[in-house]
C-alpha cells in the first residue's frame, strides 16, 4: 500500500485525488527544501513527511541541510529571539560569519541549488544562499515559521535585505508576515498522522509507561512538550502546577529536549531542573529528538496538555494532543491561537495563574474534559493533518510557477 493511499483510510479518496491532480502539472520537477537541522523542532519533523509524499506525487523532491559553526547558531539564536521580539545586539563580527557560513554552504550546494525549478528556505538560518548563487535558473521561496509579528527592527532590517530578492515567502498566519515587495502566502503547519509521534498505541504499551517513568497511574498527570527554550515558559508551567498543587495530588511532565541548532538548550534545562528542585511529581525528561513514540504515549496518558508559549510560530505539539482527544491549556499567543479555539478544544492563558486556574476546572468537570478533547479531534482532522499542507504547498507552487498563466488545467 502506498503512502497516499495509507492517508485515504483517514482523510477519503476525494481528498487524494484533489493532491493527484493538483500534483500532475508539477510531475519531474526538481525542488529542493532547505534547512538547518535534521532532528529537532518542528521544520524537521514537517520536511520528514513532506519530501516523500512530494516524491510519491511525481515530483522530483530532495532535502538538504547547511552546516555551520558554533558563532553561526549561536547567531542565528539571537536572530531567532529577535524576530521573536526580544532586543538582541548584533556585532558585526557576527553578521560577518553569517554570511560566510551562508557562502560556504552555497559552494557545497552549487550544482544542485542552481539546478532546480524551485528552492524552499526554511527560516534565517540559510536565508542568504541566495545572493551566493548568481546563475540560479529558479524561483526561490522563503519559508518563515516564526512569529515575526513584532520583531527587534535592527534583526529584521539585516534580514529584510537578504529575503526581499525572494520571489515570496510563506508564513503561519498573517499577523506574522511583514511588508516584502514580493507575494506573501500564508500556510499554517501540520501533523502526519502515520507518523510515531501520531499513531494509535495499545493498551500494554501505554500502561507500561507510568512504571518505565515512574508515574501513579492514580493521579492527574499534566505534560508539556516541548524544546527547553525561554519563550515555552516551562519555568511557568511548573509555578502554574504548584498552584494546582495546593488543592489536587498532580503529577507535571516536561518532556523534551533541543535541536542541533539551538545553542540556549542547555542553559534553560539547568534552569528548569533548578526551579523543579527535589519534587518528585515533577518529571523533568530529556528525550532524544526521534524519540517519538515516548512523546506520544505521555500525550495519550496525560489528563490535560499545556503548551504555556509565550511566543510561538505555531507550536505542532498542541496540534499532536489534540489529535490524540486532549484538551490543550496554550498561551494566548502566535499559531496557538489558531488551534485552541478558546473553551471549546481548550483554553488560552496569559499566565501561571491563569493555567492553573484552567486546569483546576477541567480536572473538576470531567465531562467538560472530555468533551474538549472530542473537539479537539475533530478540530484537527478537518484542519491541521499532512494532507491539507500538502495540498496548500501544490497550489502554491501552481502560483509561483505558473505566474503569467490566467488559467491552470489540473484534469
Amino acid at each position: 500500500m502506498t503512502l497516499l493511499e495509507n492517508y485515504a483510510q483517514i482523510v477519503g479518496e476525494d481528498v487524494i485525488h484533489h493532491l493527484e491532480l493538483l500534483a500532475a502539472n508539477l510531475q519531474g520537477m526538481k525542488v529542493v527544501h532547505v534547512n538547518s537541522t535534521r532532528e529537532g523542532g518542528g521544520v524537521a519533523e514537517i520536511l520528514h513527511w513532506l519530501i516523500p509524499l512530494k516524491r510519491e506525487l511525481g515530483i522530483d523532491a530532495q532535502w538538504e541541510v547547511i552546516s555551520g559553526t558554533d558563532p553561526f547558531f549561536s547567531f542565528t539564536k539571537l536572530m531567532h529571539n529577535g524576530l521573536q521580539g526580544k532586543r538582541v545586539e548584533l556585532h558585526p563580527d557576527h553578521l560577518a560569519e553569517y554570511e560566510r557560513v551562508n557562502e560556504m554552504n552555497a559552494e557545497s550546494l552549487r550544482k544542485t541549488l542552481e539546478e532546480a525549478d524551485l528552492v524552499f528556505i526554511h527560516d534565517p538560518q540559510p536565508a542568504a544562499l541566495p545572493q551566493f548563487i548568481p546563475n540560479r535558473r529558479g524561483k526561490w521561496i522563503w519559508r518563515c515559521h516564526i512569529d515575526a509579528s513584532r520583531p527587534f527592527r535592527p534583526v529584521w532590517k539585516f534580514l529584510r535585505a537578504f529575503v526581499e530578492p525572494y520571489s515570496a515567502s510563506i508564513w503561519s498566519l498573517s499577523e506574522f508576515a511583514q511588508p516584502l515587495p514580493h507575494p506573501l502566502y500564508l500556510v499554517a503547519p501540520s501533523i502526519d498522522p502515520l507518523s510515531e509521534k501520531n499513531i494509535d498505541l495499545g493498551h500494554d504499551e501505554l500502561s507500561a509507561m507510568y512504571h518505565k517513568w515512574g508515574l501513579d497511574p492514580e493521579r492527574p498527570i499534566i505534560t508539556q512538550v516541548s524544546r527547553f527554550d525561554r519563550f515555552k515558559d516551562p519555568i511557568g508551567v511548573i509555578r502554574a502546577y504548584r498552584m494546582v498543587r495546593e488543592f489536587s495530588p498532580i503529577q507535571l511532565v516536561l518532556a523534551g529536549g533541543g535541536a542541533a541548532d539551538d545553542p540556549e538548550g542547555e542553559e534553560m534545562i539547568r534552569r528548569v531542573k533548578e526551579n523543579a528542585g527535589t519534587d518528585e511529581d515533577i518529571h523533568v525528561l530529556l528525550l532524544p529528538s526521534d524519540d517519538h513514540r515516548t512523546i506520544n504515549a505521555f500525550q495519550r496518558i496525560s489528563d490535560i496538555v499545556i503548551q504555556k508559549s509565550t511566543r510561538e510560530g505555531f507550536g505542532l505539539t498542541v496540534t499532536e494532543a489534540m489529535w490524540k482527544s486532549k484538551p490543550v491549556i496554550g498561551g494566548d499567543t502566535g499559531g496557538i491561537r489558531l488551534q485552541v479555539v478558546d473553551h471549546h478544544t481548550g483554553f488560552l492563558v496569559t499566565s501561571p495563574e491563569g493555567a492553573a486556574l484552567r486546569i483546576r476546572y477541567l480536572l473538576k468537570h470531567r465531562d467538560q474534559l472530555t468533551e474538549m478533547g472530542e473537539k479537539a479531534h475533530h478540530f484537527v482532522l478537518e484542519n491541521f493533518l499532512v494532507t491539507r499542507h500538502l495540498r496548500e504547498y501544490l497550489t502554491l507552487m501552481h502560483a509561483v510557477m505558473f505566474e503569467t498563466r490566467e488559467r491552470i488545467e489540473t484534469w
